[in-house]
């Protein structure tokens, strides 16, 4: 699980990397301030917990032991709350930002999670 987490994190956090240079370069042009708020958010938000995954990734194989819930939610969390907003300003659609709320969540849950771990460990 520990490598799984490592390999989560570095790889959202190479993806961060490219689609906050997109939207940087590429997407300043077509999209107006607002949306593109909302993308830098979507890469904020992932690029933290992709750093989250590897510093969970570390203590994991520190302690010796394993997680996938923890793993679980932080990935579900980027994908679901940052591909909604990555969708959200793509498209327009604006429904998509109902369902970042449950990344959100998911986010939140790890965090709690990995908080009880700690306290066991």
């Amino acid at each position: 699980m520990a490598k799984s987490a490592l390999f989560a994190g570095v790889f959202f956090s190479l993806i961060a990397v490219v689609l906050g240079a997109f939207g940087a370069h590429a997407l300043k042009e077509k999209f107006s301030a607002d949306v593109l708020a909302i993308w830098q958010t979507a890469v904020q938000y992932q690029f933290y917990h992709a750093l989250a995954l590897i510093g969970l990734g570390i203590w994991l194989k520190q302690v010796g032991i394993a997680s996938n819930a923890i793993v679980g939610c932080f990935i579900a969390g980027i994908l679901i709350f940052s591909g909604s907003l990555y969708l959200l300003s793509f498209t327009g659609i604006k429904v998509l930002g109902a369902v970042t709320p449950i990344g959100g969540t998911l986010f939140i849950i790890a965090w709690v999670l990995w908080l009880i771990k700690l306290m066991k460990h």
